[in-house]
């Protein structure tokens, strides 16, 4: 080879060696700097329920034969806990306060669920559905036509329908009256990582709840009937526009809660009866569902994870429940589910199921009067939806049809630790400073 190519080759190698060096670090780089953005829980958290609930990172106290945790969890905060003791089984980040997305229609439901009479019916006008947000999840609620309540419940639980949520708010006295109430009910729970802006949980500047919080609230749900009914219906017939000289029709609708009914590549769960999903920009998806096994009843919240995996969210849930069955008794717990600050002193907060508004009857509340708020044939019809649920009862999901469990016992209800527990003598704290940035 002469001088002048040896030369050339030379030149042509010094220029193109260091990116061919280079491409794979920087490569590398350019993974690390993505994980580096991801945000990072608060360096210190509430310490409600335990002090380890407080610590970012995950937490766990394994005993001989206990199984290690799935290796495959993504997302940004957790919480496995015995929904009847309250014991808290594993959890990671469990007070970080992100946004809830649709979940927060789990508190929206144990607050004003028990105020208004299930059989009632309302004729929803135009400044009901006023304040949408852009984009919202609705069932098909329109103006100018009556709905009972139970049909608009179903649209909040089965479609997540933002509009019947709004419309709901508007017999409970408005926007920002359940808002209010909201917050007030989430202090009475204990649940203090949580501030309220839109009860529907569309996205909005510093509404924010936890994956402890939501658990505490799905807890508290799911001592209502009502709400265990809802929570677990897979379908049911929703009310469509009557129109004059012809009989009303309905349209089907499925609930949303893949565990429940089922999708491609996700197996119903079985053993789920509930409780509520969620997803928008902001928040990501999120999710707490509540399943029975062998007697055990188990809740998981799963908020935001990172995986490309499809339906990430269902996925890690199942796993997190198929390692508490498993781990039930075998671990020691990392904090509890407090009760609400009211078990203290046996004293109601009036949105509750203790609060004697008919919680849990056929009909909750006061019998409508006759006239507008009388039940008629057609909605009653209307309202027909695969029942499940009640009072003793244990749910589960089997080939995509639920299934009683003869005997076994659904026990949310009422079974807070006794008086001489810790969580009893913690003091209450104030609910969020919304000035608070999150």
């Amino acid at each position: 080879m002469s001088a002048s190519k040896k030369t050339a080759w030379a030149v042509a190698a010094a220029v193109l060696l260091p990116f061919v060096i280079a491409a794979p670090a920087a490569h590398a780089d350019e993974g690390k700097d993505a994980k580096d953005k991801q945000p990072k829980p608060p360096a210190t958290m509430s310490a409600v329920g335990g002090a380890l609930l407080g610590k970012p990172g995950t937490q766990v106290r394994l005993g001989a034969g206990a199984p290690v945790l799935p290796k495959d969890l993504s997302a940004r905060s957790w919480i496995v806990a015995d929904a009847e003791s309250g014991e808290v089984l594993a959890a990671h980040n469990a007070h970080w306060r992100l946004a809830p997305a649709s979940t927060l229609k789990m508190l929206f439901a144990d607050t004003v669920l028990p105020k208004l009479g299930k059989t009632q019916n309302h004729l929803v006008t135009n400044q009901d559905l006023a304040g949408l947000g852009s984009g919202s999840s609705l069932v098909g609620v329109k103006e100018k036509q009556t709905y009972s309540v139970r049909d608009l419940w179903l649209g909040v639980f089965l479609r997540s329908g933002n509009d019947a949520v709004h419309v709901l708010s508007a017999m409970n006295g408005g926007i920002p009256k359940t808002v209010k109430d909201m917050n007030a009910r989430a202090a009475e729970l204990q649940a203090l990582d949580t501030y309220v802006v839109s009860p529907d949980g569309y996205d909005a500047p510093r509404q924010v709840s936890s994956a402890y919080d939501l658990t505490l609230i799905a807890r508290s749900g799911m001592q209502n009937e009502d709400f265990r009914e809802y929570a677990a219906t897979p379908r049911a017939a929703f009310p469509g526009e009557l129109k004059p000289g012809k009989k009303r029709e309905t349209f089907e609708i499925q609930n949303t809660n893949r565990l429940l009914t089922g999708d491609f590549g996700v197996a119903p769960y079985q053993g789920i009866a509930g409780v509520k999903n969620g997803n928008t920009t902001h928040a990501g998806s999120t999710f707490t569902g509540v399943a029975e096994r062998g007697g055990k009843v188990l809740l998981v919240t799963v908020m935001n994870p990172s995986s490309k995996e499809q339906h990430a969210v269902y996925k890690e849930t199942a796993r997190l429940l198929d390692w508490g069955f498993a781990a039930a008794g075998k671990v020691t717990p990392v904090g509890e589910l407090v009760p609400p600050t009211s078990a203290r002193t046996g004293t109601g907060s009036g949105t509750g199921p203790d609060s004697g508004s008919g919680t849990g009857s056929s009909d909750g509340g006061t019998a409508p009067a006759p006239g507008k708020n009388a039940p008629d044939a057609s909605a009653s019809a209307a309202a027909s939806s695969e029942k499940s649920g009640g009072v003793g009862i244990a749910l589960s999901v089997a080939g995509g049809a639920l299934v009683l469990l003869a005997g076994a016992v659904f026990l949310v209800n009422r079974r807070w630790p006794p008086a001489g527990s810790g969580s009893r003598r913690r003091r209450s704290r104030a609910p969020l400073d919304p000035d608070v940035n999150p």
